[in-house]
């Protein structure tokens, strides 16, 4: 089964294929420029470097958030014109799962993925890796980061990874000393996206793309002030 998987919802948008439990190609760009054009050239590439075209995928996996408003927009009617147009399903996958799905290889039980939301807060989550299974013990929300920090295990180490961490980071050097680790990971998600999306579509949960729906965990700051 093959997926073509986008992420959108930071400033490390990224693409890729994906085969079954293979990455055959990712291409990210960290850079806080606009996916607009950015997405096109990076699938674009991807065709370029492999075999076959949007016609031989049977799927798409996508990051319908939390992240950027506008990011996500891209992502999601993207995603939505090569499903219209093939008759394909969607993936929807969490942009905080994808994250900690990228560090489960990284030998730390408890990992916390999460994102600068702007305005004092943070978009995170709380996972666990135990017998190759993820769990989540603190659910996806926007967070203040005392809050959340709050609802996180005192004794136990966990390991941090996300443009959000630099808004805890504070907090962390003077409370949680060496229970904080921090991963050095590259931010690119695309990959984790098509793999964990390639599983919702094998198992017939995938959605048609009038279904995609963003997942925003809160309101924009121009719908709070109409």
């Amino acid at each position: 089964m093959k997926i073509l998987a986008v992420d959108t919802t930071t400033g490390s948008g990224s693409a890729a294929i994906v085969e079954d439990d293979r990455v055959l190609a990712e291409i990210g760009v960290d850079s806080f420029g606009t996916h607009s054009t950015r997405l096109p050239a990076a699938i674009e590439a991807l065709f370029g470097a492999l075999p076959g075209t949007i016609r031989d995928m049977d799927g798409f996996a996508v990051t319908p958030g939390p992240g950027s408003f506008t990011g996500i927009r891209i992502g999601l009617s993207t995603i939505q014109a090569f499903a219209f147009a093939s008759g394909k399903p969607i993936a929807p996958v969490s942009s905080l799962r994808a994250m900690a799905w990228k560090l489960r290889g990284d030998g730390v039980p408890l990992v916390c993925p999460l994102h600068d939301a702007k305005r004092s807060e943070i978009y995170a989550a709380l996972f666990s890796f135990e017998n190759g299974r993820m769990n989540i013990l603190v659910p996806e929300g926007a967070y203040p980061p005392d809050r959340f920090l709050a609802l996180l295990p005192k004794s136990r180490k966990i390991l941090f990874f996300g443009g959000g961490f630099r808004v805890i980071e504070p907090i962390l050097s003077t409370r949680w000393k060496d229970r904080a680790l921090r991963s050095s990971r590259t931010p690119f998600i695309a990959a984790e996206v098509g793999l964990l999306g390639a599983g919702i579509i094998a198992e017939g949960r995938g959605i048609a793309p009038d279904a995609l729906e963003p997942l925003y965990l809160r309101r924009s700051q121009a719908e709070e002030v109409r």
